[in-house]
């Protein structure tokens, strides 16, 4: 390697390909960041302040919340950044801090995800035995398990890139440090590190999306034997939020992660990311705000609290 020069520092492209709108993409992915900071917070607080809502799905909501809150806070403060200026480079110790922490937290979410679907197959399909088994100590050790199995699963991999040596070019074509593009830019032996991570991507995307297809086949079997209309309704809305969180955030992943698609265009599979890490945080608020009949009646109890105070606003 001493014909080399060894390369410590990166240049993020990011979306340099639309120079004309760096401005707007600023203004507009800065707004989505701040109401998703925002809305995943609102969340977090009303969950923890209101009793109605220490539930376990609510206490996996809150979780769930404050990962889509950090990983929006990995990536995007720095894509911000690197739109409102020509130095996009990124030293390789902050390039492999983000990605650790971006995958970290993305293999928890999966976790969470599947626990949220074990959570609502046991509330449907055995609710006499639910308060029992679906206990408080039980729901913690479930999301410390998450937790703790997201974050050790990314250490190996993480440790064996500050190996690698980089001797040329320095360019990544992205807008965070994204291990498949750190990878093409090594001038050592990558086939073992991309093992690892395909692996993983297996494990966390398509066992735990295993897992919450099995949840929901047995949780539509026993749905489909409640007699009444209403019945079924009521239990089919009450995974209607995980569900939609679940197409969204697996299609994305499956797309990026485990589909070989190696034909697909950079630019598109920058955009793909872009709606993992910025526009699904944003959306899922909303998504869970307007499917939980739970959340939906403690913000109408506050709003009905407040306009009650505050006389001038009630008229």
């Amino acid at each position: 390697m001493g014909n080399f020069s060894v390369i410590r520092e990166f240049v993020l492209l990011g979306f340099s390909h639309l120079h004309e709108f760096q401005i707007l993409l600023f203004a507009l992915i800065l707004l989505i960041y701040v109401l998703t900071v925002l809305g995943n917070l609102a969340i977090i607080t009303l969950t923890c302040l209101n009793s109605r809502l220490h539930s376990p799905m609510c206490f996996f909501l809150c979780n769930f919340s404050l990962m889509e809150m950090l990983v929006t806070c990995t990536v995007v403060p720095r894509m911000l950044a690197d739109l409102l200026t020509t130095h996009k480079t990124m030293s390789l110790a902050e390039c492999l801090t983000q990605s650790f922490f971006y995958f970290s937290l993305g293999s928890t979410n999966f976790l969470i995800l599947t626990v949220m679907a074990f959570d609502r197959y046991m509330a449907i399909c055995h609710p006499l035995h639910y308060p029992t088994i679906m206990n408080g100590p039980v729901c913690v050790k479930l999301v410390v398990v998450c937790w703790v199995v997201g974050f050790l699963s990314i250490i190996s991999p993480t440790l064996q890139k500050t190996q690698l040596w980089f001797c040329g070019p320095n360019v990544i074509d992205h807008y965070f440090c994204d291990s498949a593009p750190l990878l093409k830019l090594s001038c050592s032996d990558t086939r073992h590190i991309e093992h690892m991570d395909f692996f993983l991507s297996l494990v966390f995307v398509l066992a735990t999306m295993l897992l919450i297809v099995v949840s929901y086949i047995l949780i539509v079997a026993a749905v489909l034997h409640i007699p009444s209309s209403s019945g079924r309704q009521k239990a089919f809305s009450t995974c209607a939020s995980h569900l939609t969180v679940v197409v969204l955030g697996y299609g994305s992943a499956i797309f990026i992660y485990v589909r070989p698609g190696k034909g697909h265009s950079t630019h598109l599979k920058k955009s793909v990311a872009l709606l993992t890490a910025v526009v699904t945080p944003f959306l899922n608020p909303f998504i869970f705000t307007f499917r939980n009949e739970k959340v939906k009646e403690v913000i109408e109890d506050m709003t009905e609290r407040i306009l009650l105070r505050d006389p001038a606003a009630h008229r």
